[in-house]
């Protein structure tokens, strides 16, 4: 196994780490900013007001895009066990 390859494999899976985590992590950070804002507005500083609708938007996320992480990831896994294959032969 060359320094190249692992390099390849290394930047494939920090890639698909961070392409599975960015929906839910997105729409996490856009909604702590909306909750953010109207708590300056109103001036209510209750902490469940930031968690409990992150969490809800982060499951919604996670069931809409659930299929499409799956299908990612399983792909990245057939990858790499294609690539274990090859470099055992």
């Amino acid at each position: 196994m060359s320094e190249n390859m692992i390099i390849s494999v290394l930047k494939d899976a920090i890639q698909t780490g961070l392409t599975i985590a960015a929906p839910i992590l997105l729409i996490s950070i856009v909604v702590g900013l909306i909750i953010s804002i109207f708590q300056a507005t109103t001036q209510i500083q209750e902490q469940t007001l930031t968690f409990v609708p992150k969490l809800i938007a982060a499951a919604v996320v996670g069931l809409i895009a659930g299929p499409w992480m799956l299908h990612t990831v399983v792909n990245f896994t057939e990858r790499i066990f294609s690539l274990i294959a090859n470099v055992a032969k």
